[in-house]
């Protein structure tokens, strides 16, 4: 009689207890899962990084467009601003042989020197505005250069 209650419990956790089996289904769907998310996710990092570096490339080259074409309208600038002295100096020549040579010669030399201080004014803030802008797009490629490092998975 112990041998057939045995039997009939072992035939009844077989019928009725399926938390094995379960159990075994359960592990398989989340390995299976895991594994093509992981797969997605790889990809999905993979087009960021692509996305990112292109931009990147994108940014150098418009700020360094733009900082050529602020160059060459500073130097357009202290040409007008030299061609402008050479017809000053001129003028000064033309007005040392007229008969009032001594007084204009005089405020000539003053215009003059006012127009070297404010070209040196001028330049002075140029250069600091420069700079500024150097020091701007410095503090950006390293922020991207950091925020690169940060998302590249290696």
């Amino acid at each position: 009689m112990d041998k057939i209650c045995k039997d009939v419990g072992d035939i009844q956790s077989r019928l009725l207890d399926h938390r094995p089996i379960i159990n075994a289904e359960i592990r398989y769907f989340v390995r299976e899962f895991e594994e093509k998310r992981g797969n997605r996710e790889t990809r999905l990092l993979e087009n960021l990084n692509k996305m990112v570096m292109e931009t990147n490339e994108q940014m150098h080259a418009a700020n360094l467009e733009g900082v050529k074409q602020q160059l060459s309208d500073v130097i357009t600038r202290l040409e007008a601003a030299n061609h402008m002295a050479e017809r000053v100096q001129q003028r000064g020549l033309e007005e040392q042989q007229s008969s009032q040579l001594q007084g204009n010669m005089e405020r000539l030399k003053e215009e003059w020197a006012e127009f070297l201080r404010e070209q040196q004014r001028l330049k002075e803030e140029a250069d600091e505005e420069h700079a500024k802008a150097v020091g701007q797009l410095s503090t950006q490629y390293s922020e991207k250069k950091k925020d690169l490092d940060k998302m590249s998975p290696f």
